[in-house]
C-alpha cells in the first residue's frame, strides 16, 4: 500500500515504515502528525485518485527530528562588471517516520 502526498508545496509517493524529509512543519519531536493533503492511494489493485484531494485521506506519521540540510552557495556574477555576491543557504527540514496510511 502507498499514497502520494502533498507537504510544503512538494509530493512524496509513502509506503508505511518510510521515513523522510519535508519542508519544516510545527510539531515537537516524537509527535504524531497527520498529512490531510492526500492526493492518491493505492492498496494492490484498489486505487482511489482525489480530484485534486481525496476526501477522507489521511497518512499518519511520526516526527522524527528537525534539522538543516547542507549548505548552498548563491552565486551572483556579472562579467567584466566587477560586480560578484555570494550567499550561503541551509534550508531547514523535519524528518518524519509514516505509521498508517486510511482512505
Amino acid at each position: 500500500m502507498y499514497a502520494v502526498i502533498k507537504s510544503g508545496g512538494k509530493q512524496y509517493r509513502v509506503s508505511e515504515g518510510d521515513v523522510l524529509r519535508v519542508e519544516k512543519l510545527d510539531a515537537e519531536e516524537g509527535a504524531a502528525y497527520d498529512f490531510k493533503e492526500v492526493l492518491f492511494v493505492a492498496d494492490g489493485d484498489d486505487v482511489k485518485v482525489g480530484a485534486p484531494m481525496l476526501d477522507g485521506g489521511k497518512v499518519s506519521a511520526e516526527i522524527v527530528r528537525h534539522g538543516r540540510n547542507r549548505k548552498i552557495d548563491v552565486i551572483k556574477f556579472k562579467r567584466r562588471k566587477d560586480y560578484q555576491r555570494k550567499h550561503g543557504h541551509r534550508q531547514h527540514f523535519t524528518e518524519v517516520k509514516i505509521t498508517g496510511i486510511s482512505a
